[in-house]
């Protein structure tokens, strides 16, 4: 009897392991097959008034086409109530940091009578911040002990704007969304934030790029494993720091912009 009673106890130890690691693993294959879609639109910001091919026009019908759930906007968290109700009120917006994004004046906020999916404001931007910096880096140009650093600086940024020109891709949006575009915005953004990041403080190129991807990295987690698609709408130098975060993540699919890019091209 004892034994019956030991083999039975053995019986059932094994199948609960079973038991347990089945649903271990269609957990596993749930969450593999529930991955959130992120990928991150570069944008131009005032340029895509002007531009005669990456314009608010092209921007609404890219929109469209990745059609995404949510969209985490390079806006602060504090200045989207008073966007928000103001677009409501009367289909214009003057909120003056939001004012000055045509993306979302002229494409994102309208489109969402359209199309359904959340803004998510992700901006680690204050005004505070930003006039703190523009003041450091005034000082700084002017600083005479700092001349060596501020000619680095803007040598830099005349590196990257002789070879972005020498593409002959300036504000294409497919030479925006690859890999080499980021290379060469950061030969100036990378001496930028190894020149002036820390004493800069918050308004710092590196500090700056952490606080916006930290309300990002809460939207994300927030949402983990829903099966959703993420679209990120950021002024497209921060694409490459942004991208190099979220490879890191292994609970996102990240999609690559070229097929909605193709998608439009062919309408």
């Amino acid at each position: 009897m004892n034994k019956i009673v030991v083999r039975l106890s053995s019986f059932i130890i094994f199948a609960s392991s079973l038991l347990c690691f089945n649903c271990t693993e269609q957990a596993k294959t749930s969450q593999a097959t529930n991955k959130n879609e992120v990928l991150i639109l570069g944008t131009i910001h005032g340029g895509h008034l002007t531009d005669s091919v990456y314009n608010t026009i092209y921007l609404d019908k890219l929109v469209r086409a990745i059609n995404p759930d949510y969209i985490l906007a390079e806006i602060p968290p504090d200045r989207m109530k008073a966007a928000m109700e103001g677009f409501q009120m009367d289909d214009s917006i003057s909120e003056p940091r939001v004012l000055r994004f045509p993306e979302y004046v002229d494409v994102i906020f309208p489109l969402t009578k359209t199309l359904d999916f959340e803004i998510i404001p992700t901006a680690g931007w204050t005004k505070p911040m930003a006039d703190e910096r523009r003041a450091k880096l005034r000082a700084i140009s002017q600083d005479t002990s700092r001349t060596k650093d501020w000619q680095a600086y803007t040598e830099a940024n005349k590196r990257t704007d002789s070879l972005y020109a020498a593409t002959g891709k300036v504000n294409d949006p497919y030479f925006i969304h690859t890999h080499t575009y980021d290379s060469i915005q950061d030969i100036a953004l990378q001496t930028y934030n190894r020149l002036f990041n820390v004493e800069l403080g918050l308004g710092g190129w590196e500090n700056i790029n952490i606080a916006h991807y930290w309300n990002i990295e809460k939207a994300l987690e927030k949402h983990r494993y829903k099966g959703k698609q993420f679209l990120i709408v950021y002024g497209a130098g921060h694409k490459g720091w942004m991208l190099r975060q979220l490879q890191k993540r292994d609970d996102i699919t990240l999609l690559e912009m070229a097929p909605f890019l193709d998608k439009i091209s062919d309408q």
